[in-house]
């Protein structure tokens, strides 16, 4: 067994550690980030953490390098501190999207960023709804990959109207198999959208496959990014005569103008998690509503400190 528990935060989303530690009912860790006057971070652990089991809490959003690096410089600061096991939860895990070569000479960078964390020391992953399923494999230690499908179906309910009235829809081909899973569970109707890129954040959309005509059209998607393909899905709904479009995403990336594409957009509504702090523009965003996972994280992290199965926080899948 492994020492007490201790929860640390960067900056990546520190409202998001307190709740969690509030879930967990523990006090957060202290540590201290700062930064030398050309940039450089510093992190001082305020502490014993010796033999300890250490859960670093750090979303890498934007600034994408700067948590990043603020989250490798801690796991350095911990093994020095001779923690006996660090976990990096990782609620939004960036450059997930790199995930493979998608061009001659591309890098795959979400396979270095795993590199980097555990040549750095860390020990286990703990993320949510990654890009890419795929990319636990890219890890030599323990990854659990949790999912946000309960909380966001469970928010959805408050004004879902399920079965054959309802349909929900993929934006893309390779979100499919996500969207599909939150229609067996709300008993509903399945759709994609046909799209292509001709260039990164640029999407033209081409048809709706399936019938969408006078249901109420859910589109699910893993994140929300500049919103681009958002808005395009729901106007394809909309040309399609979908009664009602809401959306629902895991992670609020909203860069660039996508407070301004998300209110321009038929979408009514669009339910997003909190593995992300909004920015200002987003919070006054009416159509934007978040749902809470820090719960989601604090079960994970009291099996793992206490050795226990994590598998019932996956739903009806295999043992993890």
């Amino acid at each position: 067994m492994y020492g007490e528990l201790k929860i640390l935060s960067g900056n990546g989303n520190p409202a998001f550690a307190v709740r969690l530690c509030d879930h967990l009912g523990v006090d957060p860790g202290r540590a201290k980030i700062s930064r030398f006057s050309d940039g450089e971070i510093n992190v001082e652990i305020d502490e014993n953490i010796r033999g300890r089991d250490v859960f670093l809490v750090q979303s890498t959003s934007m600034p994408v390098n700067d948590h990043l690096m603020e989250l490798l410089v801690m796991v350095d600061a911990c093994k020095r501190a001779s923690a006996g096991r660090i976990t990096a939860v990782i609620p939004y895990y960036g450059y997930a999207r790199q995930d493979r070569k998608v061009a001659p000479r591309a890098p795959i960078t979400a396979r270095m960023v795993a590199d980097l964390l555990t040549a750095v020391g860390v020990h286990r992953v703990l993320t949510m709804d990654l890009h890419a399923g795929q990319i636990q494999g890219f890890f030599n230690i323990p990854v659990d990959n949790l999912y946000a499908k309960p909380r966001l179906v469970e928010g959805l309910k408050h004004d879902l109207v399920g079965g054959p009235s309802s349909v929900l829809v993929s934006p893309d081909a390779g979100g499919a198999e996500r969207a599909r899973s939150f229609a067996k569970v709300l008993d509903a109707e399945f759709a994609i959208i046909d799209k292509r890129r001709p260039a990164p954040n640029v999407v033209e959309v081409m048809n709706v496959v399936g019938e969408v005509t006078g249901k109420q059209a859910i589109i699910v998607d893993d994140m929300i990014d500049t919103a681009g393909t958002l808005r395009n899905a729901a106007l394809a709904l909309h040309r399609a005569g979908a009664a009602r479009i809401l959306a629902v995403a895991t992670h609020a990336v909203l860069s660039g103008k996508a407070i301004a594409n998300l209110t321009e957009s038929p979408i009514e509504r669009v339910l997003v998690t909190d593995t992300i702090p909004l920015r200002e523009e987003a919070t006054a965003c009416p159509k934007i509503e978040v749902i809470g996972v820090a719960e989601t994280f604090a079960d994970a992290i009291k099996a793992i400190h206490f050795q226990d199965s994590v598998s019932r926080l996956f739903g009806s899948g295999g043992k993890r």
